[in-house]
């Protein structure tokens, strides 16, 4: 008889303490059953713009359908040079310092392998987007939890920041605009970081996939600002501004020497990123432009409409400055943010995240995605406005 071998003697320990995505258990809870209003996944209500899906439809007819450079099509990676110079004031060499990559996904975890030795610690600001952790200990590094507050906007202080830096600290992450708060960083917040960064000689790997949904006042990428480019990690992709998150486009640029790392890893796993999504993509920048201002303004609307509710409903709730995401707080309600969640899905059929999936500094929390449809919106805050009375 075979001896049986347990699934964790079969794979790696690292992998095995591995813990499920919150976010999908309650995505997953909310898709088997009827009725349910979801403003749990964070996806673009729109569909991809038909000047996008015709550009990669035409691609098709003209047969291309074979491999791109390992980092991608030169074509795009200098449409990529030309649109953030353009828009954010960050110039990288289209051919040195930029590459195409499976999703913004892809470039947090081939930056984090490119970059950490066993051991190094990564700062990781909280709340965050729930894939840091896992792909940081997949690499081999040890993620450092920093936390900001809802009073602080949850923006990092340079007081939290000094207070966890230590001889292993090799990187930081950051991703403004935030997932699953909302909250930016403006130029002056970002140079009282500064200095705190240069001085320890940290990296910085900055997750800019919300950049063009910004309300108000342009985004600040902190790779424009003086000192930066060279220690800055700039990630980002086609997902969320071009409604395009099922294409897994991304892009990563960097200096020349930290890309070459990653390009290594890329080259010997993905390969390169589908060519029909790459020229989908180039037009996307050379023409999607007015599609994307007009998804960023109906965001602008939602969110001025969801957090007004939240406050209706008894629930107070800072104002995000950007992606699509509220993060209103339970507080009030007696209820831990688990609890609360469950309990609204089983009683009203409102599906919402809880914010501790996203850290400790998400506790009392919860997130809603306001991308979706005023009229869902609408009766997913009458609902949720029902509970919450019942509640008090």
């Amino acid at each position: 008889m075979s001896q049986q071998i347990s699934v964790r003697q079969r794979l790696s320990a690292t992998v095995a303490s591995l813990k499920p995505s919150g976010i999908r258990r309650f995505f997953d809870l909310a898709a088997s059953m009827e009725g349910v209003i979801s403003l749990g996944v964070g996806e673009p209500d729109f569909v991809t713009p038909w000047r996008v899906r015709e550009a990669c439809i035409a691609s098709l007819e003209r047969g291309y359908t074979a491999y791109t450079s390992n980092a991608g099509l030169i074509e795009l990676r200098r449409e990529i040079h030309k649109y953030l110079e353009e828009r954010f004031a960050v110039s990288y060499h289209p051919e040195k310092e930029i590459m195409i990559t499976v999703g913004a996904s892809e470039a947090i975890d081939i930056a984090l392998r490119a970059i950490v030795d066993p051991g190094d610690e990564v700062l990781v600001v909280e709340p965050c987007y729930v894939s840091y952790e896992p792909v940081i200990r997949l690499a081999g590094g040890v993620p450092v939890f920093l936390h900001t507050r809802a009073e602080q906007s949850f923006k990092l202080t340079p007081e939290e920041l000094e207070a966890h830096i230590t001889p292993r600290t090799k990187a930081i992450i950051f991703c403004y605009p935030n997932n699953p708060t909302g909250s930016t960083m403006s130029a002056e917040e970002w140079k009282r970081l500064i200095p705190i960064l240069v001085k320890h000689d940290l990296l910085v790997i900055s997750d800019e996939i919300y950049a063009e949904l910004s309300y108000g006042q342009r985004h600040e990428s902190i790779a424009a600002l003086p000192g930066m480019k060279e220690r800055t990690i700039l990630i980002s992709g086609f997902s969320k501004a071009f409604a395009m998150t099922g294409w897994r486009l991304g892009y990563v640029c960097a200096p020349e020497d930290l890309l070459g790392g990653m390009l290594k890893i890329h080259q010997y796993t993905m390969l390169c990123a589908p060519i029909m999504a790459q020229m989908a993509a180039l037009e996307a920048l050379r023409h999607g432009q007015a599609d994307m201002e007009r998804m960023v303004e109906s965001y602008r609307q939602r969110r001025n409409f969801v957090v007004q509710g939240f406050k209706e409903i008894g629930l107070s709730c800072h104002e995000p400055e950007g992606a699509f995401y509220a993060f209103p707080s339970i507080a009030s309600t007696g209820l831990d943010a688990g609890e609360f969640a469950e309990r609204l899905l089983m009683e009203e059929k409102v599906a919402v995240v809880p914010g501790d999936v996203f850290g400790d500094s998400g506790r009392g929390h919860i997130r809603c995605s306001y991308a979706t449809s005023l009229d869902q919106l609408g009766k997913a805050l009458e609902r949720m406005g029902r509970f919450v009375q019942r509640l008090s």
